[in-house]
């Protein structure tokens, strides 16, 4: 342990190393870093940079320097963590350094994308990008949380990027109002595949799908990770639909960011199924106790049980995890107890699907719209179930959790005197809200529970609006800040598919029924 904190401050003083070139003048950089939430780091590394130079005429100016610095220190960053190597780490932090390294390059990835001037980007996809890359950040500190490595483990270097990247957020807020778009989505379902009929969609797989899995030999591969295997070798990057047909998988399966437009397709929820049982129990972080991840953008899953089956008892254990961009979860499954669903980044979709769990059951930093969908809350160990932990940590990230049109009720297994409530604040500004939905009498009247004494009590947003059902009274309620009984349907807009997600311009090419509005 002792061996890495050094090098994690050697970190610190190699990132002072740069050539600095006086292209802005202090005045001017003063004056434009004034304008963002941590001013001083802005100071600091605009006048390091290495790109520095020019004149920044106006915001868009700043914008583009303020990116390219954050993206310059990342890199830094990523290199910096790299060179740590193995030697020094034992297995505990070995296991945490591992989910960095992918951390980081995918913050990377999403900081260049949004730099890019080769790239079509939207106000809201730089948002996106940029809220993803910060969340990346925060993981990568949460796994030595989870292997129970404590104290200041990470260099003060990656606090200042993160620093720099909230500082993006900041600057780019501006210019997502009228731009609300998601841009180059084109890729959704085959023609061939239609969405809710079954027996057709059966018939035509096996002939039509890119690969078939059948775990009796009939198919292509056996496992769905021989699949995805090919998946990675195939050229072009058009849909690649994988049809697993119906049996139990046993398997820990990772689509990762370079896997683009993959559709796993199966026989139906209960009848595919993907199982494994890694947990923070069992010695993993919750970024990898996934059964399933996927981070490639475009993702599509379609009739299959995602499972976990490490047990209450384990802690956090992923069932799914999903760091797609655009990526839609159709008549799919959920099951577990702890942590079920981690929405982690991006722009999701989930559309009548089923999501079973205990305690945090769907958790994470994504902007994402679970809709006419049923969740079920299990009978817990300490007979209290949270259903949401939204994880977001900035004020400008375009994320959090919108349940719409849903069913909240009680799974078979449910005993009485548990207390159910909607959600608590896992991060300073997590967001989340309830509409239109029926909420089952087990949940509380207090609706949602705090996490740690006052803890974001007044800076994070949840909301209620017109749901109903025996739970859904908000005379009882929490009476936080930042708690909202919406009435108004303008405010409640605002998390539809539509506007939080810009489902509009995606959506209709995946063929999955979704509305749009209230």
């Amino acid at each position: 342990m002792a061996n890495l904190q050094l090098l994690f401050a050697f970190s610190f003083l190699t990132a002072f190393i740069f050539t600095a070139v006086s292209g802005y003048s202090l005045t001017e950089i003063k004056s434009w870093c004034s304008q963002t939430p941590y001013p001083q780091p802005c100071e600091y590394y605009l006048s390091l940079s290495r790109n520095n130079g020019g004149e920044i005429k106006d915001k868009s100016d700043f914008l583009n320097v303020a990116m390219g610095v954050a993206l310059e220190h990342a890199m830094h960053e990523k290199d910096n963590t790299y060179s740590l190597g193995t030697k020094c780490l034992n297995e505990q932090e070995k296991a945490a350094w591992e989910d960095c390294l992918e951390l980081y390059e995918n913050m990377v990835v999403k900081i260049n994308t949004a730099v890019d001037p080769n790239v079509k980007c939207s106000g809201a996809d730089a948002q996106t990008w940029l809220s993803t890359a910060l969340t990346n950040m925060e993981t990568c500190r949460a796994g030595f949380v989870d292997v129970g490595v404590t104290g200041n483990v990470m260099p003060m270097m990656s606090r200042n990027v993160s620093y720099l990247i909230s500082n993006t957020l900041a600057i780019n807020k501006g210019y997502t109002g009228n731009n609300n778009e998601a841009s180059g989505y084109t890729e959704g379902f085959p023609d061939w595949v239609k969405p809710g009929n079954r027996k057709l969609l059966q018939s035509s797989a096996a002939s039509k799908a890119d690969v078939v899995v059948a775990q009796d030999g009939s198919g292509d591969y056996k496992t769905v990770t021989e699949a995805v295997s090919a998946a990675a070798k195939r050229s072009g990057s058009g849909r690649y639909v994988i049809y697993v047909k119906a049996g139990v998988y046993k398997e820990n399966v990772n689509i990762g960011s370079k896997l683009k437009n993959v559709m796993l397709v199966g026989d139906g929820i209960g009848k595919t199924i993907i199982t494994g049982s890694q947990s923070v129990g069992g010695g993993t972080t919750t970024f990898k106790s996934a059964t399933v991840a996927v981070s490639g953008d475009g993702f599509i899953g379609q009739g299959i049980t995602f499972r976990n089956t490490a047990g209450a008892a384990n802690h956090q254990a992923v069932a799914l995890r999903s760091g797609s961009d655009l990526s839609v979860f159709y008549q799919c499954s959920f099951e577990g107890y702890q942590d079920t669903l981690y929405v982690y980044s991006d722009r999701q979709f989930y559309r009548e699907c089923d999501i079973y769990g205990t305690v945090d059951f769907i958790f994470g930093n994504a902007a994402v719209v679970f809709q006419n969908c049923n969740i079920y809350a299990r009978n817990p160990p300490n007979k209290i179930n949270t259903i949401t932990a939204q994880g977001r940590t900035d004020p400008n990230q375009n994320t959090g959790i919108s349940i719409h049109n849903s069913k909240v009720t009680a799974a078979s297994d449910l005993e009485g005197s548990v207390k159910t409530y909607l959600g608590r604040p896992w991060q300073k500004y997590s967001r989340t809200v309830f509409m239109k939905s029926s909420l089952d009498s087990l949940i509380d009247p207090a609706g949602w529970l705090p996490w740690d004494g006052s803890f974001g009590l007044n800076t994070l947003y949840y909301g209620e609006y017109l749901n109903t059902g025996a739970g859904a009274s908000t005379t009882n309620r929490v009476k936080w800040g930042g708690y909202h009984v919406i009435t108004s349907a303008t405010e409640a807009s605002k998390f539809t598919v539509g506007n939080f997600i810009a489902g509009g311009s995606w959506l209709p090419a995946t063929n999955v029924p979704f509305t749009s509005g209230l």
